[in-house]
């Protein structure tokens, strides 16, 4: 029996008190089960952000999507968490990740670090926020690698896989899409080491691209012209991607399920109301 959808919208942009609770009951009232918040310069604070979310709403689990580890201390994080869980009734999970905009790190003036120091630090929080019961909320780690997929397999209730990465060299959080084929070797090598989970964990996948149109190439023309060795069917195809009718969407969301065990999609707030509809379909899936 394959698990059933959850659907998380995560809000990108800061707004006054009375703009940011309409914005969180919005997506409750679109049926949102999961509302969640990055972890960004520039964007909102994640913490204060949910305990504000909390309050507008009754329904949606709250979240963070992704802390960035690079910019905690993992004994100031844990109480953090333990007094944003209590604050917002038990709803919230927390998702973590090692942080990959180096220009965030240099503008807070933090150690930015190697891959492997990235990865170590996160373990090291991991392991800080699993002491204390009150921290015990659902964990989210999000990633790719291999010693990342590892440690999600080891501790993560939702595996968040990464459908893109960053482009080499660049320091600002750039990012390009990764093919279906590459996310089939990820989530056979996670699947590998998570064999041995008493439970499975849920599987997560951001998506990039949202948009439910009868013209697909005209929704797609910047991304190919980024990319111009992809075909519009290739950029179709992209794990991340979302274009087309609502049928043909609704029927990539069931193949994601299908291929990789995805049964939990998270969009980017430009995106809150377009993929609606296809929420609303997939309701009963």
């Amino acid at each position: 029996m394959p698990r059933p959808f959850r659907f998380g919208v995560n809000l990108l942009t800061s707004a006054p008190a009375d703009e940011w609770r309409a914005k969180c009951r919005r997506a409750e009232e679109l049926g949102y089960d999961v509302i969640l918040v990055p972890d960004h310069l520039g964007m909102p604070a994640p913490f204060p952000a949910l305990v504000a979310a909390a309050g507008a709403t009754e329904r949606p689990r709250l979240g963070t999507f992704v802390l960035n580890a690079g910019f905690w201390n993992p004994v100031l994080l844990a109480r953090e968490v333990a007094t944003t869980a209590a604050l917002t009734g038990g709803r919230l999970e927390l998702g973590l990740g090692t942080g990959y905009v180096q220009a965030e790190h240099d503008r807070a003036g933090l150690p930015f670090g190697s891959p492997r120091e990235r990865v170590d630090h996160l373990r090291r929080t991991v392991e800080e926020l699993r002491k204390p019961d009150e921290c015990r909320v659902p964990l989210l780690i999000g990633g790719n690698g291999d010693r990342m997929l590892r440690l999600t397999a080891e501790h993560a209730d939702i595996a968040a896989f990464a459908g893109a990465r960053l482009v080499p060299g660049n320091t600002e959080g750039r990012l390009e899409p990764v093919a279906a084929a590459e996310l089939d070797e990820r989530a056979a090598r996670y699947a590998q080491w998570a064999a041995g989970r008493a439970e499975p964990a849920e599987r997560n996948l951001l998506l990039q691209l949202v948009a439910v149109t009868d013209d697909p190439a005209s929704v797609l023309g910047p991304l190919l012209g980024r990319q111009p060795q992809l075909t519009l069917e290739q950029a179709l195809d992209l794990p991340v991607i979302l274009v087309g009718t609502l049928e043909e969407v609704t029927g990539r969301v069931r193949k994601l399920r299908e291929r990789y065990g995805i049964s939990y999609l998270t969009v980017l707030e430009p995106y809150m109301e377009e993929f609606a509809p296809v929420l609303a379909a997939l309701s009963a899936w």
